[in-house]
Order: C-alpha cells, then structure tokens, then sequence
C-alpha cells in the first residue's frame, strides 16, 4: 500500500479487498493484535470535532498497544501558526503515524507530502475514506458478494457520498445517487470512478429522483443535509432537499430485506425519519462500531508489522 491513506481511490483493489479482509480478522480475533502496535504513538489533529473518530483511533491504538495522543483545534490553529507542512516535520520527530481531521483535502494532501510517516485521512471536505471503508465491511458482513449489491444514496453529494463512489468503483457494487440540481457529487469524482470501475463492472446512475434511485436497492443511504461549515446554508438547503428525506415509504421501493445506512451524527426528521432510524433495517451502529476495526486494520497496514 501506499505510504498514507487519503483516499479510497488511491487503492488498489486487492488493497482495498486487504483492508476489509484485515479488518474482519481484527474484529473477530482482537486479542491476536493487541500487542501489534506496541510503542508507536499516533498523532490525531483535529480541525474538525467528532464523537466516532476521536473514540474508534484513540481506543483502536490502545487495543493494538500503542497510543494516540490528541490535538484539538487550539493546540494546532494550523495555517495560522504553522503551516501543514512544517506541524508534520515536527510531529514526525516523535511519533509514528498522523491522523487529520481537517477542512481543505489540500491540507492533507500537504501534510502527507512532507513526512516520512504514514498519514490517515479522518475526514476533509471533500473526502470520508475511513467511513466508507467502515460501510463495505459493514455491507460485506450483512449482504455477502458486494459485487453483486447495489447501493442507493440520496441526499448531499458530499465528502461521504465521494468516498462511497471511490469504495463501490473497487468493489463493483452498483451504485445510484439522487441529489437536486446543484448538489450533485464531484463530476471529477463520478468521472474517474467510472474509469477506475471497469475491470470491477461498476455502474453509477446520478439521478433526480430518490424514489428511481432507491428502486431495487440493497441498501439506503443518507446523511446530513448541512455539514460542518455549511450551517449558514442550512435553511435553504432544508427547502432544496424535503424530497429527499428517507421515509417508510421511501425504503419500502428497496428490495426486501434492504438495508438503512447513515455514517452519523443524523438529524431526526431532516434527512431522516425516526421510524426508519430506529427500525431493524438500520445498521447505523453497526457502520459506528466498524469504524474501529477497519481504522485498525488501516493502521496495522501502515504502522505496524506485515499481515
């Protein structure tokens, strides 16, 4: 694999296929990795706050006997005192990985540039990999053969929507996306998915209407209609996107038995109604806990021994 983790797309697909093989093997026998980081140290900034990062790598590198030491936004002020660059050159002096939360994926990109030590893309704008990697274990383990599923997202083409493109193009899972006009996902993104899908046999269908792209799903996804830094849009985009709020009536145009899948936190009654985040198709917390264990294959990957 490469030296970082910044995006699924990055992967190949025997390495994308790695990390979720690796990442059942650590969640169905922990105790066999506990000691497998021992002595390294990871650096978490976080320009962003977050409940599921924060917890799945600070106790993902406890459980594999390293530690994981945090940066809060008022610790860094990256760009204000520093740059991303030099931050790394100083990080790098004492410990083994960097994880980034962050805004711009520029910044990311940056920090990996100018260290020797793995980087781990936690998030930025425009991307979510370690969510979505977390989502295809996660539909492995409900649904089996991701090749043959399809995967339905409807709402804001966002950083986790781009992510889940990246992730099906590797697997071959088909994949539809409903969104309104304007609120599409990257066409950059859709473009190379598409090229880099070929040898998989992976089909994307970006769509208007949530009811076509929900048609026969396995599984139905969704997220927040406004992101961290979009707050101010917040109104209008609760106008733009009332259609897309995933109802009873809305999943029940899935195939049986389809999944309701949401990377959190979700916003009951907004993208969301109640009754099909509390209902037995969802698996919300099933993605939660996946965070962990495929964020610790990702690091044994990068950190640790070969395996």
């Amino acid at each position: 694999m490469n030296k970082d983790f910044l995006a699924v797309s990055d992967l190949s697909v025997y390495e994308f296929n790695r990390i979720l093989e690796l990442g059942s093997g650590v969640k169905a026998k922990p105790r066999r990795f506990r000691r497998a980081l021992e002595g390294k140290i990871l650096a978490m900034i976080f320009e962003k706050p977050s409940l599921r990062t924060r917890m799945t790598f600070e106790v993902g590198m406890l459980q594999l006997g390293g530690e994981a030491v945090y940066l809060s936004p008022n610790d860094i002020q990256m760009g204000k005192r520093e740059t991303p660059a030099d931050i790394g050159r100083n990080l790098e002096r004492w410990t083994d990985g960097i994880m980034i939360r962050t805004f711009a994926h520029a910044i990311a990109v940056e920090l990996a540039a100018a260290v020797r030590i793995p980087v781990i893309n936690a998030l930025t704008d425009l991307l979510h990999p370690c969510q979505a990697m977390a989502d295809f274990l996660t539909l492995k383990e409900k649904k089996g053969d991701l090749a043959a599923l399809k995967l339905a997202y409807v709402g804001d083409g966002n950083n986790v929507c781009h992510s889940l493109i990246n992730a099906a193009a590797k697997a071959g899972t088909k994949m539809a996306v409903a969104a309104p006009k304007g609120y599409e996902p990257s066409a950059a993104i859709v473009s190379a998915a598409r090229e880099a899908g070929r040898e998989t046999g992976f089909i994307l269908d970006v769509v208007r209407d949530p009811a076509e792209a929900v048609s026969g799903a396995d599984a139905v996804y969704t997220d927040v209609w406004a992101s961290m830094g979009q707050e101010s849009e917040k109104q209008k985009r609760a106008r733009l996107f009332a259609r897309y709020q995933v109802r009873a009536a809305l999943m029940a145009k899935a195939a049986p038995g389809a999944l309701f899948m949401h990377c959190l936190p979700a916003h009951r009654g907004e993208e969301v109604a109640s009754e099909v985040l509390d209902s037995p198709a969802s698996v919300v917390f099933d993605q939660a806990e996946n965070r962990l264990h495929v964020q610790k294959a990702i690091m044994l990957i990068l950190m640790g021994k070969k395996f």
